[in-house]
């Protein structure tokens, strides 16, 4: 067992290392370096896939280490059927993608730094969907989100290129900021760190008060990382990212992190009225709004990218529709989705890359020219449109017998299933078809059959739809029912076939194929009709995040402006107001202010001598005419509380306080020589009122904190540590001297440091010569009958 867990970390990491060391090995074998890279993400493959037999029997495989043992916390996976699946897709197609880039980003200079992030991105969201622990989750969770933005921003010299990253960024970014609010909610409200533990308090969980407070925050998570409705639009925007990036998000990896942690969560948040209310509506728009959008298009990947968005809607409807057949359909779309969306997206990258545009309206007659991307591509759209023999089909025909009930609301969302399916094969068949049939187009590039590393991928995904839904029987025992079981939290056997359901659920589906050849064969037409509709409703929430962002600019200009005024008076004046708050405040709320002691009778008469000197010196301070005297008679009442600790016996602290006192006052006054400063306080009466308000404040604060202080009973627990050990530890006599280098040195150290760089400072100050020295004025002192 222990060699087992060695191997599946080193699996997990594969991806990591392999990113590492892609810029050397393409720099070494340039594109066929990728047939090299593309080792880790199969070994991995080939590691998780020995785990299927035990995981199809029911068994979980575990295992990690004790990261903050003080805290519960760890670094520990988790493979269930659930975990398993998603983590063959990601290692599978990303073996695929890794082989796909080299080919699609041959000759480019950047392909080594393209190859590190998108298996950086691999080992995100391998370590996501495999993490047990809250921490990992999270951790992998906003890695996802970072080399996802560095992939969508890999032509950045664009400006849409950046401004897509920095949107995925933000949006996914905050959404990652919700799931952690969550997951903390979690750990409070059930005492565990490890997803696998929560299903043992599920009750407990949903009938705990905060449970909708923790829903809402974990949703807001899942939300904006499957691109639900209104937090969609970065999704789209995304395909700025070479194709290679975009059949990869699209079919295994981001875009299914949200939809994972619902999977995930089904067992112990589900089966509650506001999980089955919240996911069935947002997930119904999003799948409506998604087909809407697609049908617009006219480029590939962006009707592509549209039908991801109306299929992880149906995915989160189906995961909270709460009934077992919406689980066993939601499982069995989400694999075929994986297949047939990964091929079609790598054919309309083989299409632009060959043909040298993606547009559909100047696409035709590429079937002769490439014939292996057109068999590829009606395998993935037949599976897209659910139609026989096809894993697509399986998933169709479970969806409708999981929603064809009596109900209104069943009846509802089964009409929403009908016309997004319908409309999803209009789309994949317009992908499939209108590019490869008809009259040859002329199009910016000689079209011809792509290399290998190319039309590798989509013909294996495409293949293994058809192969899922014949030999169906062998993908349910190792796949479909592991995954349905963990998702619903109970044995959920799938048995469907290629066999349909007789009755309702076959007439669904029979309508669902009618509508969607009807609209295929009057598709510009519709495009036209969404066309008009969209310009009807308006801006959408992609415009209302530019807005968004330019008002958060300009509020943080207005913020900084107003706290950052660049004139260090408001600085240091808004500093002792809050000092003066913190001190006076608390005591007097809080009944905390000390006791008046009576008038002290036993003050000897060279200890008066010395307050009355301090005393002297601070109307000094006030009195004096220029700033420069005002610093040297600041020096007196640092030297008369030295005196004062000399008087009573602290002669290490009174040696301090002279060193200081003479260092400060030689040091401003050195500053003070080179400013050009006016002789008097030109201050208005109301401003010295207000700042002398401001110092006698900060000054009572600190008498009542001392004398609060003092009147406590004093704890002579420290005293007796340092009495006993300085000697001992420390070897040294002197126990303050040792409290400051030994027990206290790394507090020195810094202080020592401080002072350093402000002499340093000052020194540059000091030696600071103007290059156009402005001619000397003689300054006049003014008569007295002219003083104020």
């Amino acid at each position: 067992m222990a060699d087992q867990a060695a191997v599946t970390l080193l699996c997990l990491f594969l991806p990591f290392l392999a990113a590492v060391l892609a810029p050397a090995v393409i720099r070494a074998f340039g594109h066929a370096g990728s047939w090299l890279l593309a080792l880790a993400p199969l070994l991995s493959f080939l590691h998780f896939l020995t785990f299927l037999p035990e995981v199809a029997d029911g068994g979980v495989v575990t295992g990690g280490f004790a990261w903050v043992p003080s805290l519960n916390l760890s670094f520990s996976w988790f493979l269930d059927g659930l975990s398993l699946t998603f983590a063959l897709l990601i290692t599978g197609i990303g073996t695929l993608i890794v082989l796909y880039s080299g080919g699609y980003m041959k000759g480019h200079p950047q392909l080594g730094r393209f190859l590190c992030f998108i298996l950086l991105f691999m080992g995100a969201m391998l370590g996501l969907v495999v993490s047990d622990s809250f921490l990992m989750l999270f951790v992998y969770w906003e890695l996802t989100s970072i080399t996802s933005f560095l992939l969508i921003g890999f032509d950045h010299e664009r400006e849409a290129a950046r401004r897509s990253a920095l949107q995925a960024l933000v949006v996914t970014g905050l959404g990652g900021l919700s799931l952690l609010a969550g997951l903390i909610f979690l750990w409070n409200m059930t005492g565990v760190t490890q997803l696998s533990l929560l299903v043992h308090v599920g009750d407990g969980l949903r009938e705990s008060p905060f449970y909708l407070a923790a829903l809402v925050l974990l949703l807001g998570g899942a939300f904006t990382k499957s691109a639900q409705f209104p937090f969609h639009f970065w999704l789209p925007n995304a395909m700025e990212a070479p194709t290679p990036v975009s059949a990869y998000l699209h079919s295994a990896t981001m875009v299914k992190a949200g939809v994972y942690l619902l999977m995930r969560l089904n067992p112990v948040m589900g089966a509650t009225p506001a999980w089955e209310i919240l996911l069935p509506l947002f997930g119904g728009v999003t799948l409506i709004a998604g087909t809407f959008l697609a049908i617009r298009q006219t480029d590939l990947k962006l009707m592509l990218a549209y039908t991801t968005m109306a299929s992880l809607g149906l995915l989160v409807m189906l995961t909270g529709f709460g009934t077992p057949h919406a689980i066993e359909a939601a499982v069995l779309y989400l694999v075929a989705h994986s297949l047939f969306k990964g091929a079609l997206f790598m054919v309309a990258g083989l299409v632009d890359h060959e043909a040298g545009t993606r547009e559909v309206t100047k696409l035709g007659g590429l079937r002769s020219v490439m014939p292996i991307t057109f068999v590829a591509a009606l395998l993935a759209a037949l599976s897209m449109g659910g139609l026989p023999l096809f894993l697509g089909f399986l998933a169709k025909e479970e969806i409708y017998y999981a929603l064809a009930h009596g109900d209104l609301r069943a009846m509802l969302f089964t009409l929403i299933a009908i016309v997004g399916n319908g409309l999803m094969l209009v789309v994949g068949f317009t992908v499939a078809l209108k590019p490869f049939l008809g009259p040859h187009v002329e199009t910016p590039k000689h079209a011809h059959e792509g290399p290998l590393l190319m039309w590798l991928g989509p013909a294996v995904l495409a293949g293994l739809g058809l192969l899922g839904g014949i030999f169906s029987g062998i993908a349910h025992r190792f796949v479909s029912t592991p995954m349905a079981s963990a998702v619903a939290g109970e044995l959920r056997p799938v048995d469907i076939t290629t066999i349909p359901h007789l009755g309702v659920p076959l007439l669904l589906s029979v309508v669902t194929v009618a509508f969607g050849v009807a609209v295929y064969l009057q598709i510009d037409r519709a495009r036209a009709m969404m066309v008009r509709l969209l310009a009807a409703i308006g801006n959408g929430p992609d415009r209302g995040f530019d807005h968004v962002i330019s008002g958060l600019v300009r509020l943080s200009v207005a913020v900084t402006r107003m706290v950052q005024p660049g004139r260090l008076e408001i600085y240091v004046t808004a500093t002792f107001i809050f000092l003066a708050l913190t001190l006076l405040v608390p005591p007097f709320v809080y009944g905390e202010l000390p006791e008046v002691p009576a008038w002290p009778t036993d003050v000897l008469f060279h200890e008066w001598a010395i307050i009355l000197l301090a005393v002297i010196g601070l109307f000094a301070v006030l009195r004096a005419s220029d700033r420069l005297t005002a610093i040297v008679s600041l020096g007196i009442q640092g030297f008369a509380v030295a005196v004062i600790f000399l008087l009573f016996g602290a002669a290490d602290l009174s040696f301090t306080q002279f060193m200081v006192e003479t260092l400060s006052v030689v040091i401003l006054a050195l500053v003070m020589t080179r400013l050009r400063l006016s002789p008097r306080d030109h201050r208005p009466l109301g401003q010295m009122l207000f700042d002398a308000t401001i110092a006698i404040s900060c000054g009572l604060g600190f008498t009542l904190m001392l004398m609060k202080s003092t009147q406590g009973p004093f704890n002579a627990h420290l005293t007796e540590f340092f009495n006993a050990y300085s000697k001992v530890i420390a070897h040294g006599a002197n126990v303050v001297n040792v409290i400051i280098v030994d027990f206290r040195g790394t507090d020195t150290l810094g202080e020592i440091g401080v002072v350093m760089i402000t002499g340093l400072a000052v020194l540059a100050l000091i030696r600071v010569r103007p290059r156009n020295p402005l001619p000397q004025t003689r300054v006049e002192a003014p008569a007295d009958g002219d003083r104020p």
